[in-house]
């Protein structure tokens, strides 16, 4: 996952290198690459944005397959520096939950202390604590509206970028050599 992204980040900024460049050059030709990579991105992240929404069901499936191998993983491990533990602690801080979606997880923040939030009693955790199973399918359910709409500001800042660089290239076309 973070090779991918940092790949993405890579490719992110040559294409800012290469609008910016191009701008300062007046090159037509890098400008009109920068367009070129400005569509080919528009389109990958409108083809992502369909495939996750049809997906949305897939994608939660994993994202809890994943959770439950990093509750198994910090269950297991004996030192707080791990891995598994870091990421089942994050789980858990964000969505507010406890544990999986079974009778382990029911028990969990019994005997588990250090991987659940805290509350004032033992009785409110064990009452009030709800799986991460339930939370992150409320999550994919819920708040879906929210990842769309930074998915569409992010396509209308694209499709302004699109614009002005062309443009800027047909203005620089149709300028006089000095």
């Amino acid at each position: 996952g973070i090779y991918i992204l940092i790949a993405v980040g890579a490719v992110m900024m040559f294409v800012g290198f290469l609008g910016c460049y191009g701008a300062i050059q007046e090159s037509q030709c890098l400008l009109g690459t920068f367009f070129t990579c400005l569509v080919i991105l528009f389109a990958c992240e409108v083809a992502a944005g369909i495939w996750g929404f049809v997906n949305k069901d897939q994608i939660a499936k994993d994202v809890k397959q994943f959770y439950d191998q990093a509750f198994q993983q910090a269950l297991m491990a004996d030192s707080d520096s791990s891995n598994g533990k870091a990421v089942v602690k994050t789980f858990h801080e964000t969505l507010d939950c406890c544990g999986p979606d079974n009778a382990i997880g029911t028990v969990t923040p019994l005997w588990r202390e250090d991987l659940c939030p805290k509350k004032d009693s033992i009785l409110k955790t064990f009452l009030e604590t709800s799986n991460c199973h339930r939370k992150i399918d409320e999550l994919f359910s819920g708040k879906l509206y929210l990842i769309g709409i930074a998915a569409i500001v992010v396509a209308v800042i694209m499709i302004f970028e699109m614009i002005l660089s062309m443009v800027l290239c047909c203005g620089i076309r149709n300028s006089s050599v000095y």
